[in-house]
């Protein structure tokens, strides 16, 4: 028993004096992952990002016309916490490999099921969930470090811009959420604790029925009577169905409730919208 103590301390201290001993150094193409929200869940997109370097990039580190794992080191994944649209094609919630085929001018983006695409020979076309071509365009200026990020973020669209040296390829995403929201408000308006407001609010900003926004924010009202945000945006309903008067008095109580919360911010919102009413 003795000797198995003493070997298993050896071990240890073998072990510890390697760790300490290990060289760590910058990796010359960091790993990310970037996570956006997107409709009513979220899009995760995971791979490395290699630099220029002084090097050509596309049409020689990156060859035309052949299959690329979209990053460098490891293969590039992305996960849709909700399905999702690319190049008209459904796409279903799940993980999966984002590679590409870039060309001078048009670039073909795929998703595959296959999340372990490293190499043009790992690639297979059967695995294609969906498969778009894209304008490939030139930047004014270069970026040094590849870069893949989401902008232009709606509640249903977003684009992925794929970014590096003096390219720029953009690939729109959307997602389908109005059916899934209504069915929600239809189910939550059951219960005992209707969500008048957020119901109210998706209603104004999808443009939606706005007399049951207002009907809505009213019986919000009901259970928080100084809510001055509440008649800032029933004020915003009445002004869009016309009703200048009514939107006028609104923004007015909003004013006062705002002025004896010490919110400015909501005293300025209204006083614009009462200008529009003139």
């Amino acid at each position: 028993m003795k000797i198995l103590f003493t070997l298993v301390a050896a071990t240890m201290l073998c072990s510890a004096a390697f760790s300490q001993n290990e060289l760590k150094v910058p990796a010359p193409s960091p790993a990310t992952t970037i996570k956006q929200d997107f409709g009513l869940s979220s899009v995760e997109l995971s791979y490395s990002r290699p630099s220029v370097k002084g090097r050509k990039v596309f049409g020689d580190l990156v060859p035309y016309g052949k299959v690329w794992r979209t990053g460098a080191n490891a293969p590039t994944t992305i996960t849709f916490g909700d399905e999702v649209i690319i190049g008209g094609k459904k796409v279903p919630a799940g993980k999966y490999g984002l590679v590409t085929i870039p060309g001078q001018s048009e670039w073909t983006v795929i998703i595959t099921k296959s999340t372990e695409v490293s190499s043009p020979s790992a690639y297979k076309e059967a695995d294609d969930v969906v498969r778009v071509k894209v304008k490939a365009e030139e930047m004014p200026f270069p970026i040094e470090t590849f870069t893949i990020m989401f902008s232009d973020i709606t509640a249903t669209s977003m684009h992925a811009v794929i970014l590096w040296d003096k390219t720029v390829v953009i690939v729109p995403i959307t997602t389908e959420v109005d059916s899934k929201v209504t069915s929600q408000i239809d189910q939550l308006m059951k219960s005992d604790k209707p969500p008048y407001f957020l119901a109210a609010m998706y209603y104004l900003e999808s443009g939606k029925d706005l007399n049951k926004a207002v009907e809505w924010m009213d019986k919000a009202l009901v259970d928080n009577p100084k809510a001055f945000w509440i008649y800032h945006n029933k004020a915003n309903a009445l002004a869009k169905l016309g009703k200048k008067k009514e939107a006028a008095e609104t923004a007015q109580k909003s004013i006062s409730l705002a002025k004896e919360a010490r919110n400015d911010d909501y005293v300025t919102l209204n006083e614009k919208l009462l200008a529009t009413l003139k």
